[in-house]
This record gives structure tokens, sequence and C-alpha cells, in this order.
């Protein structure tokens, strides 16, 4: 299918050939008949990417001080490449489209096959031919309404929620500044609303748009225009001013912002509903006391994963207007004659021109607010999406071969995020020894970027793709966690050699099920990414302390994790399970690797995301894991201390090691930068799966690491120390 995407790095405006999604539970397959351009949000996004990376630093200060950060903790050349990598991916572009369902979900059977729907998001709303939409964010179109008009729908909640926020009343006034767009719509809903509506824009034909709609008067906010507007709005209010403001422009300038101060009435409400500047002049907003808002996009229930993504309605009771209520109010007014978009619509252009619209628009040289990408009608609801695009500009595939035959080691992956592109696949790719064959994720643009920078030969949305092929002989699961038992089992049960990423399983049931599957197939090719073990600097100290003598180990590791972003997955811990159920193997398995036996006792305290770990070995070692979320993001993430037989090792954040014994202190530095091992981890599990050798972990000790890493929450929940 065709998508729109942008290179965030380069800025390169493109419409690639990509899989369509997969009809995921929870939500329908969407096929698109037309698509609105933001002329203001997402003209923004294509600016702010064609500018140089310095200009893209400036328009992203949170993303500089995140760099920051990471610099301290992971040094300036690896964080680089990092980021670099990160930004040279295609993004979607797209948030509001009007389409057809073509297929429906488990929970999602409200809708059926053949409906026509409005869909917001700029996850899945986005200007493709396939959409997967989630319920709450998809409602039905009413009749009478064309599906052109309905493609407003999202804009037209942005612009309703603004409204709502001013709570505006009947015979009062409200003055728009900025009237884009979303401006336009706001002077629809307010004048249907019975409200007198004052306007301001720097475009002439955009005031006479608005005056057109019902507005009472509009002008340009030069001095003479802003005077005239002054003169009228002061008649209409018998000199009080504005009851409320609403700023719908966008932009650095500070001037809508001192204007509204201007025009409002003494304790007016002044509304934000687009991105900008915000510096607010004190003496005026203090002198009349005015009341400052922010409209926040669709309505509530935006930026929630528990109402967008799982369906978690909110009651009507409590929250009467959630952003899919203010959808589907917006196309009852449309329905109903209240509200009119037609005037709107500037043109409709074909998605395969959908780069030439963007570039026109960008230049000035179309003018208008509303642009319409069409894709062409739904003639046959029955016709399969594609979900599996086999590249054109590789060699064809080889024939399948009996596994653990010579040569390279054909690899497919089940997820390519954040963490497969940057710490797993550049190995794999500089690897002589394997091939990438084939990569399934869950979005479209997440599978062509991994295929273009990595060069796998097909890519698809439908994870059996990978799992049913025959080509492969090593399967990798980079999913998120809740998925991990279930991909693992698949796997195995096709006869596939497994690297999963950690953990191996959120629970004890999932991990007996993979012990079984493994007895009943008796396929044990199975790795969990426990890279630690295998850091340079952690094998070179384990052979120091080796050389101390048999004995026991005392072990202390600090992991300075840190706080989460807001809106992390890792956060939904119901779904995902704890951080530390996520996190935890990989400490528990490197003191495990130092010591030489895995733990035989778990005992765990703490509060929140914060823990302190004792472990208890069978040889009478004791390590201790202190994980904790509130520390300084500039402190090391981790540090390591090890003693034995009169000798003591530390660990410092994979940079260095330094042994201290009565023959003095000796020490090793990193001479590439921080290496947590992956490179090697991945060096050996492919030799491992290419000849046939012994896994570079044993199963049961990637066992006895799960074990330990779920007994944490049981040692916590009862305050009891878990022994097996």
């Amino acid at each position: 299918m065709k998508q729109v995407a942008q290179n965030y790095r380069s800025g390169e405006l493109t419409v690639l050939d990509v899989p369509a999604p997969a009809c995921k539970p929870g939500g329908v397959l969407v096929r698109s008949l037309f698509s609105l351009i933001s002329t203001g949000t997402e003209m923004m996004k294509v600016s702010e990417a064609r500018m140089s990376l310095l200009g893209k630093a400036r328009a992203r200060p949170d993303q500089v001080r995140k760099l920051v950060d990471a610099v301290s903790q992971q040094g300036v050349v690896a964080t680089y490449h990092k980021a670099m990598d990160r930004l040279d991916s295609y993004t979607p572009l797209g948030y509001s489209l009007c389409g057809v369902v073509v297929e429906v979900g488990p929970g999602a059977e409200q809708f059926a096959v053949g409906q026509l729907v409005a869909a917001a998001g700029n996850e899945f709303a986005l200007h493709a031919e396939v959409n997967w939409v989630p319920v709450n964010l998809c409602v039905p179109v009413p009749a009478g309404v064309a599906p052109e008009h309905a493609a407003f729908a999202t804009v037209g909640a942005i612009a309703m929620q603004g409204v709502r926020r001013a709570e505006a009343s009947l015979g009062e006034t409200a003055c728009v500044i900025g009237l884009g767009l979303i401006g336009q719509l706001v002077v629809r809903l307010l004048v249907a609303s019975g409200v007198q509506v004052v306007g301001l824009d720097t475009v002439e034909a955009r005031c006479r748009a608005a005056e057109k709609a019902g507005a009472v008067a509009c002008a340009i906010p030069d001095d003479a225009g802003l005077a005239q507007l002054e003169r009228v709005l002061l008649e209409r209010t018998g000199g009080l001013g504005a009851d409320h403001v609403l700023l719908a422009a966008g932009g650095d300038s500070n001037r809508p912002v001192e204007i509204a101060a201007r025009l409002a009435r003494d304790r007016a409400r002044v509304v934000d509903i687009g991105k900008t500047r915000l510096d607010l002049p004190w003496n005026a907003y203090y002198d009349k006391e005015l009341d400052v808002r922010f409209s926040r996009s669709y309505g509530p229930g935006r930026y929630d994963d528990r109402y967008e993504l799982e369906g978690v309605d909110y009651p009507a009771g409590y929250v009467r207007w959630t952003e899919r209520r203010n959808l589907g109010c917006f196309l009852d007014l449309l329905a109903e004659g209240s509200v009119d978009v037609a005037s709107l619509v500037s043109g409709v252009h074909p998605v395969d021109e959908a780069v030439t619209v963007y570039d026109r628009l960008a230049s000035g040289e179309l003018t208008g607010v509303g642009f319409l990408l069409s894709y062409g009608a739904v003639e046959d609801l029955t016709q399969p999406v594609e979900r599996t695009v086999t590249a054109t500009s590789v060699p064809a595939p080889r024939p399948a071969r009996p596994r653990g035959s010579s040569g390279a080691l054909r690899a497919g992956f089940l997820g390519a995020g954040n963490y497969a592109t940057s710490m797993l696949l550049p190995h794999l790719r500089d690897d002589q020894d394997v091939e990438l064959v084939s990569v399934a994720t869950t979005t479209s643009l997440s599978a062509v970027n991994a295929q273009r920078k990595f060069g796998f030969r097909t890519v698809s949305t439908d994870v059996d793709a990978v799992l049913d092929d025959d080509r492969l002989d090593a399967v990798f699961v980079v999913t998120r966690h809740a998925s991990h038992a279930e991909l693992v089992c698949a796997a195995l049960e096709r006869g596939h050699t497994v690297f999963v990423e950690k953990p191996l399983a959120l629970g004890e049931e999932q991990l007996t099920r993979i012990l079984d599957v493994v007895a009943a197939t008796g396929n044990d090719r199975l790795m969990v990414g426990f890279n630690r073990r295998f850091a340079p600097l952690v094998v070179d100290l384990r052979h120091r302390m080796d050389g101390a003598g048999a004995g026991p180990v005392t072990t202390r590791y600090l992991v300075n994790a840190g706080q989460l972003s807001t809106g992390s997955w890792y956060l939904n811990e119901e779904l995902e399970g704890s951080r530390f159920t996520g996190e935890g193997g990989h400490f528990i398995d490197t003191l495990s690797a130092l010591v030489g036996h895995p733990p035989v006792e778990v005992y765990a305290a703490g509060g929140g995301s914060d823990l302190h770990v004792t472990l208890r070995f069978a040889d009478g070692s004791v390590g201790t894991v202190s994980y904790v979320t509130n520390g300084s993001a500039r402190f090391p993430k981790e540090t390591l201390d090890v003693s034995r037989g009169g000798r003591t090792g530390r660990l410092d954040n994979f940079k260095k090691i330094e042994v201290w014994s009565s023959g003095g202190t000796s020490s090793k530095r990193a001479l590439t930068g921080q290496d947590k091992g992956q490179r090697d981890q991945l060096r050996r599990f492919v030799e491992a799966a290419r000849t046939g050798a012994p896994m570079p972990i044993p199963l049961d000790s990637l066992a006895a690491t799960t074990r330990a890493t779920l007994a944490v929450g049981t040692s916590v929940a009862t305050r009891l120390p878990v022994t097996w």
C-alpha cells in the first residue's frame, strides 16, 4: 500500500510502498477515501524536519537535554550514532481521515465491514491507504455527510475542544486570533453556539472567509486593522471587550498573546489552542485578572493509552465530552447543516501527488486552508490487504536449506524498535556470517525503516510471515515484554533457533509453558539477551577475581535506572510487567556469571520502582542489587563492586574496571567507549546457531535467572524470602 512519510534527518518527503498494518484486537482496519492535510501542525513538522541539525536542536530543546544526559552515560560517539540513527528514519504524517471499514478486530464488533467512518490520531489516521484504528478514535459517519467533509472530523474535534475550554455561552463575544484551518472551524462552532465572533489573521482571504462563515468582523492585525476591530468589539459589548479570546495561531511571535490582553474584557478567558509563543505580559494579564487556559488536542482521553489503545471509555456522567464524543458531535453538526466545511476545501489531490502538494504548500504556491489527499473508491471489500512486501533492490531469496548446515545464518526478526535497530541489527548487518532475511513489525514504517537500513529481503506486519518462513535458521524476538513468551513458544514449535530479548517470561505460568514446549519438541535452542555477562570488562573482571582462588563472592550492583518518560509503555505494569521484571534479569544474570552459580534464594524490599534485592547462592556467595529510579541522570547508570579472597574489583558503567589486591591496584579502560556486550553476545549466538554448538548460556541458567527475577515481586509482596 502507499503511505506518505518524511525522513526527519534529511527532510525528504516521499510516498512509500509499505505493508498494510495487521488488524489487532480493539480496533478496525480502515481503507482510506480521503485524508486531510493539516496546514498548521503538519506543515510545522515538515518545516522542522528540513532545518539544519542546529535548527532542529533549537526547535526541540527538550530532546537536547536528553542527549546531554545520554552523553554522560554512554559517551559522545555512542550518543551521536544513536541520535543520528533515530533521526534517519521515515516518520508518518497525517491524523484525520475518512474511510471504509474492511476488517473488524476482536473487541471492535460495534463496527461492521463496509461502514463509513471518520478516524483520528497521529499514529493511526495517517496518510496511508490502509490504517488500523482503535475503537475510541473511530466514529461512524452519519448519513448525508460526504466522505471528503467527514475527513475534517479530527480538526473539528480540536476546534470543538477549544470552544468547550472557553465555556462560551449564548450572547457572549469571542475573538479568534489565527484564522487558519483550526481558527476557521472555531469561528463556525462559535457562531453555531450563538456567540458573536471577531477575528484576526495576517491573510486577508482568511479574514473574508471567516466573515462569510458568520464572524461579525475580521481584520489584519496591523495598527489600523487592530484599531478598527477594537472599535467594533467595544461597540458590540458596550465597551467591555471580548469575553473569550481563542489563540489558534502558531509561530514564534508573542504578538497574539499581547493582542489578547488588549482585546479581552476584565476577567475574560484566554484559551490557547495552537502552538504559539506564550510570554505573558504580566501587568496586562494581572490588571485584568485574565484566566489563561490550554486546550489539549481532541479532548479528554488524548494521550491516555488506556483510553486510546485499550478502549476504556470514561463514563459520560463524569466526562461528558471525550475525544471520541467530540468527533461524533462534530459529524452530527455537519449532518444537521449547523456547521459547513465545504467552503474550507481548497483542493483534492491523489495520494501519489502528496510530495508535490506539500512542496507547493511550503513555497506558498498553494493557498487555502483545507487540502485533501484522495485514495480512490473502495470497490471490493473482500480483497485482502497486502501485509508482506518483498524488496526489489536486493538479490532474489535463495531456496530453503536444512537448519544447521554450513553457510550464513539466515535470520528473521520479530520487532525492530529502538533497541533492535541500535544495539542488535548494526552488529548483525556487519557480520559476514549472517543474512537478514525477513522482519515483521507492528507498524508499517518500522518494517520499511529496518529494510532500508539493514537490507531485509521481506518486510511484513504479520508475525506468521516470519515464523512460517522455512528459509530461516534463527528468529529474533525483540517485541514488547508481554508477547515474548508466546512468540518464543511459537518459534520453538516451528523448529527455529530463538534469540529473545529479556525478559523471557512475565510469570511462572509463561516460564512453565516455555519449558514444556522445549520438552515436547526437543528444541532447546534458546538464548535470552543477557548481554552484560559478555561485556569485555565484565569478562576481564571475572578472570581477575577468579585469580583470587576459591571461596564465596560478595557483590554489590547499583543500578541508577532513572525516571521513565511520560507515556512509556514500560509504565503499563498490568500488561507489560514491572520495570524490574523487565530489566532485572540483566543484573541477576551478571551476578550469576561472576559467581559461577545461579541464585537459590531471593529477598527483596522497597517501594514503587525502587528495590533492594539480596541474592544467596549455593556456594555461600551473596549479591545485592539496588535498583533506584530517583537518582541523578548524570550519575553513572551501573556500578558493580566484587570482593573475593582478598581482592576487590569495581566496574564503572562498562567504561572502566579497577582491582585492588595485596599486590597493588590495576585498572583497565574500554578503548572504544561503553561496551555492554551486545557484539560479543551476538557473535557467540550466531556461531552456536550456525554450527549446532551449545548455546552461550545454558537453558537451566536462563530459567533460574527468570525465576529469581520473578521471585523479587513475590518477596516484596510477602515480605519474605523466596527459596527454591
